[in-house]
């Protein structure tokens, strides 16, 4: 890392820690990390006590472990993944794009910044960045991606490759984008080694084909989903996936989804409403749409698009 780069890094991180001695910002306070497509600021998302230790002490090792190998890109993404997950969104764009200037050839860290770009509503520079690491990993073997998250059996389901071919297709489909999301979602589909991965990537190239009015290539997309699929951690696309199927209710569905406030009902209220919406029931899309906004969980894709949605039709939350 130069050491332009490094200064940056080093004061981004004083100025979290001291703001963390001070006591603030707490989650309803503090500069607004985003603000929603339909000009609401947000804010950082609230943790649990416990929760917010536990990933601080994460942060602590991951700045560290930089701080003993500046110049290391593995270094720089763990630095940058653990701001994020503390809610410090525009802190861990920065952390990544000093990361992009020190290795201007490495995907992974414009597949992480466009992540967070996602994150904070700029899904124009997300969509390039995206474009960019697509274009870099052209040809070359790909690499599982390891969990900052572990899932229930600490076992990694995304690469590299799924993951920006991923993201690129929801970047292009927040946007309205749905033919550029069409293209990102099959070359998704194409590197896509698992039930978990298979799933995330069908329910969003089926609800961008529906979109797109092409019925019959959608019906074709869950063709190969079964109710006995070894998935890990994607089980609420699954379930949404057997619904587009006939074989699960709506009601249902949103029942199971738990507290307005889950990532789960972020998840399953938009695929929900998106199956209304393109079933001609525009106000249950409404009504669903607004119901998934009033959870807060505003990082959740769910949330994103729910709020994308509202824009286009002109409803308010």
């Amino acid at each position: 890392m130069k050491a332009g780069g490094a200064v940056v890094i080093l004061s981004l991180l004083a100025g979290g820690c001291a703001a963390q001695r001070a006591g603030a910002p707490q989650p309803s306070q503090g500069t607004p990390e985003a603000v929603s497509l339909l000009g609401e600021p947000l804010l950082a998302p609230a943790l649990a006590p416990e929760r917010r230790t536990e990933l601080e002490a994460r942060l602590a090792a991951a700045r560290a472990e930089w701080e003993r190998a500046p110049g290391d890109a593995d270094a720089i993404i763990w630095l940058g993944r653990r701001t994020a997950y503390l809610g410090r969104f525009r802190e861990a764009i920065d952390i990544f794009g000093e990361g992009i200037r020190r290795h201007p050839r490495d995907a992974r860290l414009y597949r992480h910044r466009g992540h967070r770009y996602i994150t904070v509503r700029r899904f124009d520079l997300a969509e390039r960045d995206f474009e960019r690491a697509a274009a870099l990993i052209e040809g070359v073997a790909d690499e599982v991606e390891p969990d900052g998250i572990p899932n229930a059996r600490n076992v990694p389901t995304s690469t590299l490759q799924s993951n920006v071919w991923y993201h690129l297709g929801l970047a292009r489909y927040l946007q309205g984008d749905f033919a550029g999301a069409l293209e990102a979602y099959r070359h998704g589909m194409e590197v896509s080694e698992n039930d978990d991965t298979r799933v995330a990537m069908s329910h969003w190239l089926y609800m961008t084909l529906r979109r797109l009015g092409r019925d019959a290539e959608a019906a074709a997309v869950l063709v190969p989903i079964r109710d006995a699929m070894d998935i890990v951690e994607n089980g609420d696309y699954h379930r949404l996936l057997l619904l587009y199927q006939g074989k699960l209710r709506t009601d249902d569905l949103v029942r199971e989804s738990g507290e307005a406030g889950s990532v789960a009902n972020a998840t399953i209220g938009y695929g929900v409403g998106n199956w209304y919406l393109y079933n001609g029931r525009r106000e249950d899309a409404l009504r669903t749409f607004k119901r998934v906004l009033s959870g807060g969980q505003w990082p959740a894709f769910g949330h994103v698009a729910s709020e994308a949605d509202l824009k286009r039709m002109g409803g308010r939350r």
